[in-house]
């Protein structure tokens, strides 16, 4: 080894004998341990392995005054909500997946318990959102910091004008990802999000939205790698052709209300044919159940009210791959 000062070719920091070259690529180093930590979904249907969530807190209390303000439906309990989102946590628990949570460093938004809507896991790390509303601005910086204490790599962030929500975006197959394109999620945002995608092998299919509606998480859920749950006459027309071409069974929700409708669609996927579904909804439950899906029902009459539910509230860290 040449003294500090002399000539160093040949030296290990300058590509001599020494020298150690990085020859796994991304996806085998995240297969390896102890590099990066265990993380990864191309499926809506695959079992369950771990999940982010963020617990509310004080920060709901903005409700109060004026719900609409923040983006909410009602003035919410504080405790009977955080209540509720403990059991959800302990369901989760109960079916053998691991929760984290965001546990921000500061003062949470309000409406920073909605972890689907912060991010899309795929195969070599996270696309972190870029939340379309002001008031919900930075609630992202959160799940990267605590994703990053996972040590679980953020392979897009959304930049320009592009404005993209976790809730939005749904893996078909392995090979293909669905992408509602309206109030949360616009065009820059797909055609950023299908360049990183394509790099993967991915395939983008963008769909419209609704006008009126928030995700297309709420018209489009997976039960099965052949059964996916839909809206009638809400769910995008593309959507379930996509959905049929690749040998999808398209069960359409019964035609209910609204408000059941939107909050027994609003379920998480824990495994094939196997859902975490609000309490309370006794007509869907018996459908889904006709259609050979356990249901794990837990309360959720508080959270409810912020406008979204068990499926907004989860971020999907891993599910088999």
């Amino acid at each position: 080894m040449a003294e500090w000062g002399q000539n160093t070719f040949g030296t290990a920091a300058y590509g001599g004998e020494n020298w150690s070259q990085r020859i796994a690529d991304h996806r085998e180093e995240l297969a390896a341990d102890g590099l990066w930590g265990p993380c990864g979904q191309d499926s809506e249907w695959k079992p369950l392995k771990q999940v982010l969530l963020h617990r509310p807190g004080e920060e709901l209390a903005a409700s109060h005054d004026d719900p609409d303000k923040v983006q909410m439906l009602a003035p919410i309990d504080v405790a009977k909500a955080a209540a509720e989102h403990d059991a959800m946590a302990e369901a989760f628990r109960a079916q053998g997946v691991t929760v984290h949570y965001v546990d921000p460093a500061g003062a949470a938004n309000p409406n920073q318990m909605f972890c689907a809507d912060l991010m899309f896991m795929t195969p070599e790390g996270v696309i972190l959102a870029r939340p379309a509303s002001t008031v919900r601005a930075g609630e992202e910086i959160e799940v990267q910091r605590r994703l990053s204490d996972l040590r679980i790599p953020a392979v897009r962030t959304l930049r320009g004008e592009a404005t993209f929500e976790g809730a939005d975006a749904m893996w078909l197959d392995a090979h293909s990802v669905i992408l509602g394109i309206g109030h949360r999620t616009n065009e820059e945002a797909a055609h950023q999000i299908g360049r990183t995608l394509e790099e993967m092998g991915v395939e983008t299919i963008p769909v419209d939205m609704p006008f009126g509606t928030m995700h297309l998480m709420g018209m489009l859920r997976f039960a099965d790698r052949d059964l996916a749950i839909c809206w009638p006459r809400r769910t995008p027309h593309g959507a379930v052709r996509a959905l049929q071409d690749r040998s999808y069974r398209v069960a359409f929700i019964p035609d209910l209300d609204n408000h059941t409708l939107n909050r027994s669609m609003n379920f998480v996927t824990l495994g094939p044919r196997r859902i975490l579904l609000e309490k309370g909804y006794p007509e869907v439950q018996g459908f889904y159940e006709s259609l050979g899906i356990e249901c794990v029902t837990v309360e959720a009459q508080e959270l409810v009210k912020a406008a979204g539910g068990f499926g907004c509230l989860t971020g999907i860290v891993e599910r088999e791959i």
